[in-house]
């Protein structure tokens, strides 16, 4: 690949994949001559993470590439790798291999953390300090799902605060963490700042939580971090939001439609019959517009109904992943 014209001449009409492309020395411009000069050669590059992640791209390839997630297992997924349930992609999580183990292996999660460590974070961002990483990494899976304080971490992982917001940069940039900023209007009531940050797959979660038998509470957790996946890889959307006001009252997850002012309110429940409406009823009084739904695992068949005025549509996951579809999302 030193002769990216010698080299793609030969695949003309061909399709080609090229795993871990970051790993070349000018991947950006092996990747342009090919969209530029070579457009019968259809090329597939994957990476352990994004493009703009490291500097060796010095291309933006703009007009030239079409981005596509590749995130754990959908729940599609699950019946093309033998249907072994969804509490299965709970414990195991959703890398095939995983997912395919007898038991959940303890021992691959960590060696998979490892080779992270020399892949993609030494060679994209050159941290020093491997146990703070590596550490600060275990504890934001173990609190995976809730709200995030730098300060709390800068202690037990022997770093500052600073360098705690650099590794958590990190991490978001290789998707291995995903942050989800509040959604606000600046009001004094609500939390403005602090995101809560979720692990990108649950069997990590439950490795690092030391889950080995799943508890009901376990379960709502586990449920909200797969409907955040099925919306990520179904929809290729990333920028979700969370709202949480002063006193405490919190809605899971909240999507912002383009150029409307109708957040859509999501909630995340592993049994419909669970469902509180008190936060989702203090959210409406400050934003009245826009669609509600609860989503569990246990709906088979969508049905609405109505709190102190405000309609609420209970859908499956299947459910919402079509509706959401067809919605402009920002």
């Amino acid at each position: 690949m030193d002769d990216p014209e010698g080299f793609l001449d030969e695949l003309k009409g061909r399709r080609v994949v090229l795993d871990e492309v970051h790993r070349l020395a000018n991947p950006s411009e092996l990747l342009k001559i090919a969209a530029d000069h070579f457009p019968d050669v259809q090329v597939l590059a994957t990476g352990s993470s994004t493009l703009e992640a490291t500097a060796k791209f010095r291309d933006t390839l703009a007009g030239r590439k079409e981005n596509v997630w590749l995130t754990p297992m959908l729940l599609a997924d699950i019946d093309e790798f033998g249907g072994s349930g969804l509490e299965r992609r709970f414990l195991h999580g959703g890398l095939p291999p995983f997912y395919l183990a007898q038991e959940p292996p303890a021992r691959e999660f960590q060696e998979w953390m490892d080779a992270y460590w020399a892949k993609d974070i030494q060679e994209l961002f050159r941290l020093e300090r491997r146990s703070s990483f590596q550490r600060f990494t275990e504890l934001l899976f173990t609190q995976s799902g809730g709200m995030f304080e730098a300060t709390r971490f800068a202690t037990p992982c022997e770093v500052s605060r600073q360098t705690i917001t650099n590794y958590l940069t990190a991490l978001e940039a290789t998707f291995v963490a995903h942050v989800v900023r509040p959604y606000n209007t600046h009001r004094a009531t609500e939390i403005v700042a602090a995101p809560k940050v979720y692990g990108f797959d649950t069997g990590f979660v439950c490795y690092h939580r030391g889950i080995a038998t799943l508890r009901p509470e376990d379960k709502g957790l586990l449920w909200e971090h797969v409907v955040l996946n099925e919306i990520q890889g179904r929809l290729q959307h990333r920028t979700l939001r969370y709202w949480r006001n002063k006193r405490g009252a919190e809605v899971d997850f909240v999507l912002e439609l383009r150029g409307r002012n109708e957040p859509i309110a999501l909630e995340c429940k592993w049994q419909a019959s669970s469902f509180d409406p008190s936060a989702l009823l203090a959210f409406r009084r400050g934003y009245p517009q826009g669609e509600n739904y609860v989503v569990a695992p246990d709906i088979d068949r969508a049905y609405t109904r109505t709190y102190t005025g405000i309609r609420v549509r209970f859908v499956s996951l299947e459910d919402l992943i079509v509706r959401l579809a067809h919605e402009p999302l920002a």
